[in-house]
């Protein structure tokens, strides 16, 4: 074999990294490796960075505006998104357009939905640790490509996801938080909100309603000033 030959096996300047990477999580996803959020959508479908990749039907991306002004992360799709391969479909899906709805938001224009965990855990369970840090980076591309003034995150799992904060979201839902530059707000799942109905004073619904007006309030705010 020729020297040249063998110098033109280390030239990677044709070299796709992106191809290699949804063979495994020891692959990083540098940040700017997608260009649209398609092209994030197909490796995700194809994408075996974790065990999960394993049992899924539909890799469940994204859906809402591409430009929104509000991102809300979830924590896993559950047996409705896997099978339609959109997050928050099910109950808790259309609770959460409902409050959305309550303070004129709308998933067409102002909210774009997404997942710490693109693909669903056998039985609904909880992703584990190593499955939320192989996923982390198509999340991190996501918000690079919406850019958010806002980030909602519903319940303990997406709060400690994406920030690694392991507070009980009981303690610290409603309250704004900094993150890589941006404002982010844990609240509660819906979920959690589908178990308990009261609307009394003080419930879980009672507080989600203060919340969210507080995002409403926010976003008008960030609006005026921009």
């Amino acid at each position: 074999m020729s020297s040249e030959t063998q110098l033109s096996l280390f030239d990677d300047s044709t070299f796709d990294q992106r191809e290699l990477i949804p063979t495994g999580a020891k692959i990083s996803i540098p940040a700017g490796t997608y260009s649209t959020m398609a092209e994030l959508a197909q490796h995700c479908d194809r994408c075996h960075r974790c065990v999960l990749g394993d049992t899924r039907t539909h890799a469940v991306v994204g859906r809402g505006n591409l430009k929104a002004p509000i991102m809300v992360v979830g924590e896993a799709p559950g047996q409705n998104e896997d099978e339609t391969g959109l997050p928050f479909v099910g109950k808790s899906g259309q609770l959460l357009e409902k409050i959305l709805a309550s303070v004129d938001l709308s998933t067409e224009e102002d909210i774009y939905i997404a997942n710490i965990n693109k693909c669903r855990p056998p039985d609904n369970r909880v992703p584990t640790t190593e499955e939320m840090t192989a996923c982390k980076p198509y999340l991190l591309e996501q918000i690079r490509l919406v850019d958010p003034k806002i980030i909602l995150l519903t319940g303990a799992t997406a709060l400690k996801g994406l920030t690694g904060d392991k507070r009980a979201i009981t303690k610290i839902r409603g309250q704004w938080l900094e993150w890589e530059g941006r404002l982010c707000m844990p609240i509660f799942h819906p979920s959690y909100l589908l178990r308990n109905p009261s609307k009394e004073r003080g419930s879980p619904k009672w507080l989600m309603w203060q919340d969210i007006q507080a995002v409403r309030a926010k976003l008008d705010e960030i609006r005026k000033t921009t």
